[in-house]
């Protein structure tokens, strides 16, 4: 398995259910709570004029219509996982996090 794979597996065992989508076309009916998460950035290091090292970036993005659902500070347990905002939409809690897998 691939490292998104068992990033993926990370999620299903925290949410405790299937309900983890990655990069989900718009046609994909989702159910709730759950996550959603998408490559957005890669952080590079370098020594000598060669990379040694490259980190995926990850958007991860709890939803659930509980506005005191556990499950954003379950992903919060994560190493090098920072939480960037909260908003609602559609009556959906919506947690945003960044994360380095």
């Amino acid at each position: 398995m691939g490292k998104r794979t068992d990033l993926h597996n990370i999620f299903v065992a925290l949410l405790g259910s299937d309900k983890v989508y990655h990069q989900p076309p718009a046609s994909v009916k989702m159910v709730y709570p759950c996550i959603i998460y998408r490559r957005s950035r890669v952080d590079i290091k370098r020594a000598n004029n060669t990379v040694y090292n490259n980190t995926i970036g990850y958007t991860v993005t709890v939803i659930d219509p509980d506005p005191d659902s556990l499950i954003p500070g379950k992903i919060l347990t994560l190493p090098l996982c920072s939480f960037d905002r909260h908003f609602t939409a559609d009556n959906l809690n919506h947690d945003v996090f960044n994360l380095y897998y």
